[in-house]
């Protein structure tokens, strides 16, 4: 019997799609689509597929209300934040379109006693992705435009509650022109995904999600001898030494913390602030933290939406319960209706918290209290995942010593953590390997091909 996949609002918990799962027959039919087109593809110069993405973008923007609208009925992102993830997607097009050729330019490479050496850059082939809900569009945008612009085709599984987004994004690739069977949307479940990964002509796996998911993937590709890239948990870091400006320090740990619901993992989860500055840091974020209102994500007024399924809020509520127990101090928030989620601080969080120790995905912040420069790091550090780091300091010098000394992938000072095309982006220990985005996130699906021609 087939399979069906129910996608339900999470604010109103009203069915809003159902997809039946592909046969083993369809998706042989979507591996022999890719396979068949990727030579073609890739035959194809960087100025032929950049118009392919330039038009992509010209679509997105053109198409950008109701795609947004879709997404905040699959996943409860509030509007604006879905508006603001079609035109980042936009921008990926163009970003990519723009400098793809110069990033895989074949790098000359003088050596003694030849014509030429060098190394070329070329497409791997059918790349599979398996991709999570909480950026239903931007997650896919980030790896599949350089993926493609490289010549590969790919594969996408997306989270089962999202799977309108999926076919909306196939339905855009289409509708602009791409050949059938570079960009394929399919419906499937977890086995699915191991027959694919198993594929001969699949060719490498990248997978942003748990790090379970992560580790069984991995595993999966090793033994197929396939590479794979991982984008894992976070449990970032956000330091605030003694001199920083603590109005912007305060405003961009809100921001980091509760966009998109919480649920992201680049965000700043456990807040270490100096013990000088504890008690000031503390009442200012407090109060912007009650200043959110949360409600329905279509109403222009609220500004943060339930979390995208019950069971994640069902999870963030034990880690809840969890915390307090253990002697977290409960200063806002903490109450779940449903998917809603109340936009929670806690104080005098130890590192052997549940909510230090382990991803917390959704409105909750913790504080943790440090006296010096060293047990910030220390602190900072002390966790399985490292994926990225801010530090607020007026001391440029000083943030500079302290980032080098983070076990993350990416630190960012005085700023928010994001995604940039510009900039690679992954992490280190349990949050994964291999980059995205920036030259090397295109790299990452390309075979570097030497080239020796001897005189």
């Amino acid at each position: 019997m087939p399979k069906f996949f129910k996608s339900l609002n999470p604010y109103t918990q009203e069915i809003i799609g159902e997809y039946m799962e592909a046969s083993d027959v369809e998706l042989e039919v979507k591996l022999e689509w890719a396979q068949s087109n990727q030579r073609d593809w890739a035959k194809r110069s960087f100025a032929e597929r950049a118009i392919c993405f330039e038009q992509l973008a010209q679509y997105l923007r053109e198409h950008k209300a109701e795609l947004a609208l879709l997404m905040t009925q699959e996943m409860g992102k509030i509007l604006p934040e879905a508006l603001g993830e079609i035109e980042k997607c936009a921008g990926q097009c163009i970003h990519y379109a723009q400098h793809a050729e110069a990033l895989l330019h074949a790098d000359d490479i003088p050596t003694d006693a030849t014509t030429y050496s060098g190394v070329s850059y070329e497409p791997i082939g059918i790349i599979l992705a398996i991709m999570p809900w909480n950026f239903p569009f931007w997650q896919v945008f980030r790896y599949a435009v350089p993926a493609l612009m490289a010549g590969n085709v790919t594969l996408l599984k997306h989270a089962p509650n999202v799977f309108g987004c999926a076919l909306a994004i196939e339905r855009a690739f289409r509708a602009v022109g791409f050949p059938e069977g570079v960009f394929q949307a399919i419906i499937a479940d977890v086995d699915a995904v191991h027959r694919l990964v198993a594929d001969d002509r699949v060719g490498m796996v990248t997978l942003t999600g748990s790090e379970r998911a992560g580790a069984s993937v991995a595993a999966l590709a090793g033994s197929h001898i396939k590479k794979s890239i991982l984008e894992l948990g976070g449990s970032d870091a956000l330091i605030v030494l003694p001199d920083a400006d603590l109005d912007k320090a305060a405003a961009a740990a809100v921001q980091s913390r509760m966009m998109n619901a919480g649920q992201v993992c680049i965000a700043a989860k456990r807040f270490l602030v100096h013990q000088d500055i504890k008690a000031v840091f503390t009442d200012k974020i407090l109060s912007l933290i009650q200043g959110l209102t949360q409600g329905d994500p279509l109403d222009s007024s609220t500004k943060m939406g339930p979390l995208a399924r019950i069971d994640l809020a069902e999870g963030l509520e034990r880690q809840l319960h969890k915390a307090l127990a253990q002697g977290a101090t409960l200063l806002c928030g903490g109450k779940r209706d449903g998917c809603n989620f109340e936009p929670t601080l806690l104080d005098n969080v130890s590192p052997d918290s549940v909510v230090f120790k382990e991803e917390t995905f959704g409105p909750l912040a913790a504080i943790t209290t440090f006296a010096s420069e060293e047990e910030a790091i220390q602190l900072a550090n002390a966790s399985r995942y490292g994926l990225s780091a801010a530090i607020w300091t007026q001391d440029l010098d000083k943030a500079k010593s302290i980032g080098r000394q983070l076990e993350v992938g990416s630190v960012f000072v005085n700023a928010v953590v994001r995604s940039d095309s510009r900039l690679p982006i992954g992490g280190v220990k349990r949050s994964g390997y291999g980059r995205e985005l920036s030259e090397a996130g295109i790299k990452e699906f390309c075979v570097a091909k030497t080239h020796y021609i001897n005189s």
